[in-house]
C-alpha cells in the first residue's frame, strides 16, 4: 500500500511583516481584538473581495447597456411567436 502525503503551499501561507500608520481612533477600537494581524488581514480581504465584485458588477451593468438595442430588436422579433398561443 503506497502512502499518499500531501504537500502544503508554504509559501501561499507565508506571512510579512508591515508597518502602518493608522488613526487613532481605529487603534482604540481594535485594542480588545486578540489577533490585530489576522482580524486586519480579513478586513482587507473583505474590502478587496468587495471591490473586486463591483468592479465587475460594473462591467457587467456596461455591456448590458452595450447590448441593450440589440437584445431589443431580438425581442421584437420574437414577440408574435412569444404571444402565440399553443392550442
Amino acid at each position: 500500500m503506497h502512502e499518499i502525503t500531501s504537500i502544503i503551499d508554504t509559501a501561499a501561507m507565508s506571512n510579512k511583516r508591515l508597518n502602518i500608520t493608522l488613526p487613532e481612533e481605529i487603534i482604540k477600537k481594535i485594542l480588545a481584538v486578540p489577533n490585530k494581524s489576522k482580524f486586519i488581514a480579513e478586513a482587507i480581504r473583505e474590502k478587496i473581495d468587495r471591490q473586486e465584485k463591483e468592479a465587475l458588477d460594473a462591467l457587467l451593468c456596461e455591456g448590458y447597456q452595450a447590448t441593450r438595442a440589440e437584445d431589443r430588436e431580438i425581442n421584437e422579433d420574437w414577440e408574435p411567436a412569444t404571444l402565440e398561443k399553443w392550442d
